[in-house]
């Protein structure tokens, strides 16, 4: 199905037209606002948001990564159904602003911590409750699929956003061929788990608290929308690690932590599987997680975000939120009838 607002090789501005990330937890937001206090800033924050707040020292600032970690250009065709007339976040924000605490949970620590990751050699388990078990190792993630390329707002639960150009393949086609039984009602991923290479694993309080490996889940008709995209670059290179190397989920509807990074298990489920952040907080952080500006977080509002552009953290553009992150059309018809505020 085309995507509404958008006509093959021309980008149309739509109504949805054009958001990722994991929030930061309460202890890691007191520790940096006792920062601010001890640099003699407190007075002058206190108005800021929670989320700008939490980002004040590590969002905007350099351009330039301090560590170079080796991408390769991809061979893609461009989906006109998912390109858009928006202007595109800088690639140098999108590889240097992340939540992956598996590498530590400032916004800078992904790329800072992790650009002596592994990725070659890569095992990726499609299994469960499935006709046809599969193992892909790392040249399938790029060659069993034909790749394309699709931009996608990202949404963090954190009141910020990105648009960005994924390349990669739908979730839905690698699961069809592995041929789900009757008794699949979920899908559930897993991220690696690697201490070694992974400081946040090994050290709950460089990880943010997380139990890992990190884990996630859809419905199954939520992994078999059309929307659902399984990256494996962005910018027409190779993902580096920071941003899920060498393979991540992208669910462009909910909230950024949703779209799990470096994936090595994908398992097809009869019950709801369990969740990282749902685990951690299950007050703040539901099993969908759907973008939903009239549902704040506990401490924020969901109603606005802030747009990462090219520029400092105070000329970030703030942009109301939409619901679905704007992709209304094609899932608010897999929660008819469900209680959004209670099933959040």
């Amino acid at each position: 199905m085309k995507a509404k607002g958008f006509t093959k090789g021309i980008a149309q501005k739509a109504a949805w037209d054009m958001s990722e990330s994991e929030v930061t937890p309460e202890s890691v937001f007191k520790q940096r606002r006792n920062i601010i206090k001890a640099l003699g800033l407190g007075a002058a924050s206190a108005s800021l948001s929670t989320n700008v707040q939490a980002g004040l020292f590590d969002v905007f600032g350099n351009d330039k990564p301090k560590k170079a970690f080796e991408v390769s250009p991809l061979t893609f065709t461009k989906n006109q159904s998912y390109q858009t007339s928006e202007i595109l976040t800088p690639e140098n924000k999108v590889i240097s602003h992340n939540n992956f605490y598996e590498f530590g949970t400032r916004k800078t620590d992904p790329q800072d911590n992790a650009q002596g990751f592994k990725v070659n050699p890569w095992q990726l388990k499609i299994e469960g409750e499935v006709e046809k078990p599969l193992t892909l190792d790392y040249e399938d993630l790029y060659k069993l699929i034909a790749l394309e390329e699709r931009t996608y707002r990202l949404r963090c639960v954190e009141a910020w956003s990105m648009v960005i150009p994924w390349v990669g393949f739908s979730l839905a086609e690698l699961i069809k061929k592995a041929n789900p039984t009757s008794k699949a009602k979920y899908v559930a991923f897993e991220t690696l788990y690697d201490p070694e290479q992974m400081p946040g694993q090994r050290n709950r309080y460089v990880g943010g608290g997380v139990s890992y490996p990190y884990v996630e889940g859809l419905t199954l008709p939520e992994a078999m929308n059309e929307l659902s995209f399984l990256a494996v670059g962005l910018y027409g290179k190779t993902l580096p690690p920071q941003n899920g190397a060498p393979i991540r989920l992208v669910v462009p509807w909910k909230y950024g932590f949703k779209s799990i990074k470096s994936i090595v298990k994908i398992r097809l489920v009869e019950k709801m599987p369990p969740t990282s952040w749902n685990i951690l907080a299950p007050h703040e952080y539901g099993f969908y997680a759907n973008v939903n500006p009239q549902v704040d977080h506990p401490r924020w509002s969901q109603a606005s975000e802030r747009r990462i552009g090219a520029g400092g953290l105070f000329s970030a553009k703030r942009i109301p939120t939409q619901m679905y992150n704007g992709y209304g059309d094609q899932v608010a018809s897999l929660y008819k009838g469900l209680d959004l505020r209670k099933n959040f």
